[in-house]
């Protein structure tokens, strides 16, 4: 389902401003982009509706939203709401990392471009502007890379598939400054932990702290509307 002028590629969408940064430059590199958004059983829904704006925006061929309950299992301050967002820096890694979620989110997308004949994902992981998150690492997209390979009919059919993480090695302030020129619309996009129903971030989450510090670094207005 893809062709050499104009190959496929599976972007994680999530609504947020890494995710919405990897889209636009899975497209500038000439990719059909198909993105996947998961409803996972996180606190709030908000991002998914961003997400849908965001890939129209950015002209995505095909936009899916999955559902799975990782809130049957809980463990996490974004999944369990008898947990509470923290509000401020802790040492370690936090209570909102949501156990094995990219590893779930990137065995669904896997799933989804063999099925669609392309070798090529991306994800908005990042390990510089970040929260500490294991599956946000290098060593860690490399080894899901190498799985993709060896787990697929595609991959021991000689189909190399390429898992591409692009914003890894990028501080926030950079995403942004690469972003802009790639026709992001920040105004569109949601990263708050708690944001509510309206889409307004609460400002002091460690995803909005990370945020508007991008924003402040980059010398460049906050679009976000706080509540």
């Amino acid at each position: 389902m893809h062709s050499k002028a104009n190959p496929s590629a599976v972007v994680l969408l999530s609504g947020g401003l890494d995710s919405a940064t990897t889209l636009a430059i899975a497209r500038s590199k000439g990719f059909s982009c198909y993105c996947l958004s998961l409803d996972y059983g996180q606190r709030h829904r908000a991002e998914l509706a961003a997400a849908a704006k965001v890939a129209q925006s950015l002209g995505a061929t095909e936009h899916r939203v999955m559902h799975i309950d990782l809130a049957a299992f809980g463990g996490s301050a974004l999944t369990d709401t008898a947990l509470a967002i923290p509000t401020t820096p802790a040492a370690g890694i936090p209570i909102t990392y949501v156990p094995a979620r990219n590893t779930i989110m990137l065995s669904l997308a896997l799933a989804w471009s063999e099925v669609l004949g392309a070798r090529d994902i991306f994800i908005g992981v990042n390990a510089v502007d970040y929260s500490g998150y294991p599956d946000c690492r290098p060593d860690y997209i490399a080894a899901f890379e190498c799985v993709a390979n060896l787990a697929t009919k595609a991959g021991v059919e000689g189909k190399h598939l390429t898992l591409h993480a692009p914003l890894i090695q990028l501080s926030k302030a950079d995403i942004i400054r690469q972003g802009l020129p790639l026709g992001v619309d920040y105004a569109l996009t949601i990263s708050c932990y708690q944001a509510d129903a309206q889409g307004r971030a609460c400002g002091v989450c460690d995803s909005c702290r990370l945020r508007k510090k991008g924003f402040a670094d980059a010398a460049c207005p906050d679009p976000t509307p706080y509540f």
